[in-house]
C-alpha cells in the first residue's frame, strides 16, 4: 500500500501596523475568500482522503480581524467606497492596483474586467465595474458557482449598481468569517490534521543562531551575529497554545517556515511540545551525504539528540513542484494520471511514505478554474485505488517504524541553505536593522509594560521570513516597495513603543536596483548555419537578445529553463541561437501556432523556421511534460 502524506501550507505575511492599526496589502482577504475554506470543503466530496493543513498563527489572527470586520486594507476601500466618493488618487490607485491577479485564469475569464484591463476607462460606470469584478474574481470558484447571489453578479456581468457593489462587499465578509469554522468542522470530523509553523514564520534556524548559514554555505557573506533562541522558542510555544485557543487544536504537527531546520531548531521545537516535523528531501540528502531518491525519501525518520526526539518526514521535491508549477500547464486528466504514474513507479509496489507538501494557495491562480477540477480528479482517482491511500501526516507517521537520525544538517527547502534570507547586501542590512532593534529593547529602562509589549510584537513580526524574501535577487514583486516600507515600520515602531526616535536610516529604502527582464532588437540580418556551433564570430553579430528575469514571485521556482535567446531575421527565415542544456526538446512559436523549425545541438542550440510572424517565442519540453514557453507571458518582437 502506498500511503500518501499531503501538506497544504498556508501562509501570509503580516500586513497590519501595529502602530496605525492598518493592513497595507490584501493578500490574506483575497486568499481567504479564493483558497483557504475552499481548500478544504472540496474533501467533502471524497471522505477517505485525509490531508494535513498547516497553518500559520499570523495569518489566522488576520484572518479573524478581517471576519470580524476589525480590519481593512487600502484595496478593499476603493473597492466597496462608492466611486462617487473616491478622491482623485484613490481612483488613481484602483487603475493601477485592482488589476493584480493572473491575466489568462482570472481576468480574461470575465470578458467586461478584460475589456477594462486593456482599456483602463475612467468613467463612473467602468471604475464600478472594475470594483465589483476585481473582488468577484477572488471568491472561491465552487462559491461563485452555487451562490445565488455570486451567480447573479457573474451572470450580469457589467453595469454594476451601487447595490451591486453592496452585495459583493457582505459576501465577502459572509465568505471571510466561514474560513475558520470550516477547518473547526474537518479537524472535529477526523479527514484533516492541523499543523503549523512558528507564530510570525520565522526561519528558526537563523533567529536561533544566524552564524549556522556559514555551514549550510562556507564562506557566504553574513551580518553582525543574531542569536536569540528565547524568541525561536517563543515563536513557536505561542503558535501551538494559538491555535488551540483559536480552532480547539493543540497541534502536534511543525512545518517550520520554509522547511528549515537545524539541530537547535529541531531541540526547540521538541521542547515545545511538538511530536513531528517536516523538511525537503534536499536536506536530507545533505544529512546523509547521498543523493535522496525515493528509497530514503519514501520513509519516516526520528530525529534524537541529548535526551530530545521528534519524528521527521522530507517532502519529494520534484513531485510537490510538479503540482506548484507544471500541471498548471496540463489538463486536469493528464496531470492527475501523470502524478499518480510517477508515485507508483517510484514505490514500486512496496509499503512507502510519500510526503507532498507545498503552497496551498498560491499555486491555483495559474491553473483552469483555480485547480479545482486537477484537484477533483487527483483526489477521485486517490479515492476509488485499492493500492493508495491519503492520510493525514499524524495518521501515516504511525504506520511505518522510523529511521534513526542524530542529526540534522541545517538548510531550507530551497538549495537546503538559507540563502534566499541572509547573505545578499540587502539581506545582510536587513539583519542588521533587526539586530539594532533588538538591542535597543534588551536595554531599553523604564517602559510600561504595554509599550514593552508591543516593543516585543513587532520584534517577533519583523523576525518573519517574508521579508527578506523579496530582499536580495532572487524575487521580484510590484509590491516589493510595500514590503520593504513595512518591514522598516514593524522595525521603527519598535522604536517608538519604547518612547525612541527610530534611527535615520530606517527612513531609506533598503532596496537597490535588481536586474529584470532584459531586451535587445537585433541591429543587423542574421544568416546563421544551424550546426549547433559557433561557425564563425560574424554568424550573430548583431543579434537581439532576450534574457527572461531571473527572479521568481511568492512562489520559488519555475525557474526559465533557457538562460538566454539569441535572435535574427533575414528576409526568409528566423534564426534563434540558445545557451542551454541538451536534452529538452527545442521548438519555435509564433503567434499563429508552432512552426517547422530545424534544431541542432552541440555547444549551443542553433534553430532556424520559415518567417511568418512577427512575433515568436521558444518551446521547452522534456520528460514527457507540457512545453514551456520563453517568455512565459508574452512575445519577442522582431
Amino acid at each position: 500500500m502506498t500511503t500518501l502524506c499531503f501538506l497544504w501550507h498556508m501562509h501570509q505575511p503580516f500586513y497590519k501596523d501595529l502602530w496605525t492599526g492598518e493592513y497595507k496589502l490584501p493578500w490574506t482577504r483575497l486568499h481567504a475568500l479564493k483558497d483557504y475554506a475552499g481548500m478544504v470543503r472540496i474533501l467533502e466530496e471524497f471522505p477517505s482522503v485525509h490531508q494535513t493543513f498547516n497553518l500559520v498563527p499570523s495569518m489566522i489572527a488576520q484572518i479573524e480581524d478581517y471576519a470580524h470586520g476589525s480590519a481593512s486594507d487600502p484595496f478593499l476601500e476603493v473597492a466597496v467606497t462608492p466611486v462617487e466618493d473616491l478622491s482623485e488618487a484613490q481612483r488613481n490607485f484602483m487603475l493601477k492596483y485592482l488589476f493584480q491577479a493572473n491575466v489568462p485564469h482570472m481576468i480574461q475569464r470575465f470578458p467586461r474586467y478584460a475589456e477594462l484591463y486593456q482599456s483602463r476607462g475612467r468613467s463612473v460606470q467602468e471604475l464600478r465595474d472594475l470594483q465589483v469584478l476585481s473582488q468577484l474574481v477572488w471568491f472561491d470558484e465552487d462559491q461563485r458557482a452555487r451562490d445565488p447571489d455570486l451567480m447573479e453578479l457573474v451572470r450580469k456581468g457589467r453595469d454594476y449598481s451601487r447595490a451591486d457593489q453592496a452585495l459583493m462587499a457582505r459576501k465577502q465578509e459572509e465568505a471571510l468569517a466561514r474560513v475558520l469554522p470550516t477547518y473547526r468542522e474537518f479537524a472535529a470530523r477526523g479527514q484533516i490534521e492541523i499543523s503549523t509553523t512558528p507564530f510570525y514564520h520565522p526561519i528558526l534556524p537563523l533567529i536561533a543562531d544566524s552564524d549556522i548559514a556559514a555551514v549550510s554555505h562556507p564562506g557566504v557573506t553574513l551580518p553582525p551575529r543574531f542569536q536569540y533562541p528565547q524568541d525561536a522558542r517563543e515563536q513557536l510555544c505561542r503558535a501551538r497554545s494559538f491555535l488551540k485557543d483559536e480552532l480547539g487544536v493543540m497541534p502536534v504537527g511543525l512545518w517550520p517556515s520554509e522547511g528549515s531546520v537545524s539541530d537547535e531548531a529541531l531541540g526547540l521545537a521538541a521542547d515545545c511540545g511538538f511530536d513531528w516535523a517536516a523538511s525537503d528531501n534536499g536536506v536530507l540528502a545533505r544529512t546523509l551525504n547521498q543523493n535522496a531518491g525515493p528509497d530514503l525519501t519514501y520513509q519516516a525518520y526520528l530525529w534524537h539528540q541529548h535526551g530530545r526526539e521528534i519524528r521527521l518526514l522530507f517532502r519529494d521535491h520534484w513531485l510537490s513542484d510538479l503540482i506548484g508549477f507544471t500541471y498548471q500547464h496540463m489538463p486536469a486528466h493528464d496531470a492527475a494520471e501523470h502524478f499518480l504514474t510517477q508515485i507508483r513507479n517510484n514505490a514500486r509496489g512496496r509499503d512507502a511514505l510519500v510526503p507532498i507538501i507545498l503552497d496551498g494557495e498560491n499555486a491555483w491562480e495559474w491553473y483552469d478554474q483555480n485547480g479545482r477540477p486537477f484537484l477533483r480528479e487527483l483526489y477521485r482517482r486517490i479515492f476509488e485505488s485499492p493500492d493508495l491511500q491519503a492520510v493525514t501526516v499524524s495518521e501515516g507517521l504511525k504506520k511505518f517504524e522510523p529511521r534513526s537520525l542524530g542529526q540534522i544538517f541545517p538548510g531550507s527547502w530551497i538549495n537546503a541553505n538559507f540563502d534566499i534570507w541572509i547573505g545578499a547586501e540587502e539581506d545582510n542590512l536587513a539583519w542588521t536593522y533587526l539586530l539594532d532593534a533588538r538591542k535597543a529593547f534588551d536595554e531599553a529602562g523604564d517602559v510600561p509594560e504595554n509599550m514593552r509589549r508591543l516593543a516585543k510584537e513587532e520584534l517577533l513580526i519583523a523576525e518573519g521570513s517574508d521579508w527578506n524574501w523579496w530582499y536580495g535577487p532572487e524575487h521580484a514583486s510590484e509590491n516589493r516597495p510595500d514590503f520593504d516600507q513595512l518591514y522598516r515600520d514593524h522595525l521603527s515602531n519598535v522604536y517608538r513603543a519604547l518612547g525612541r526616535k527610530p534611527p535615520q536610516e530606517l527612513s531609506y529604502s533598503i532596496l537597490t536596483s535588481q536586474p529584470g527582464e532584459y531586451r535587445e532588437p537585433p541591429s543587423n540580418p542574421i544568416h546563421a548555419t544551424v550546426d549547433g556551433e559557433v561557425t564563425s564570430y560574424f554568424e550573430w553579430l548583431g543579434a537581439g537578445r532576450y534574457r527572461p528575469d531571473p527572479r521568481s514571485g511568492a512562489m520559488h521556482g519555475g525557474d526559465s529553463p533557457v538562460r538566454e535567446i539569441w535572435y535574427g531575421a533575414n528576409s526568409e527565415n528566423l534564426y534563434v541561437r540558445l545557451d542551454a542544456e541538451h536534452g529538452p526538446q527545442y521548438g519555435i512559436e509564433f503567434e499563429h501556432g508552432p512552426a517547422q523549425a530545424t534544431v541542432a545541438t552541440g555547444h549551443i542550440v542553433e534553430m532556424s523556421a520559415p518567417l511568418t510572424g512577427k512575433k515568436f517565442r521558444v518551446t521547452v519540453a522534456r520528460d514527457g511534460l507540457p512545453p514551456v514557453s520563453v517568455p512565459s507571458e508574452s512575445w519577442i518582437e522582431l
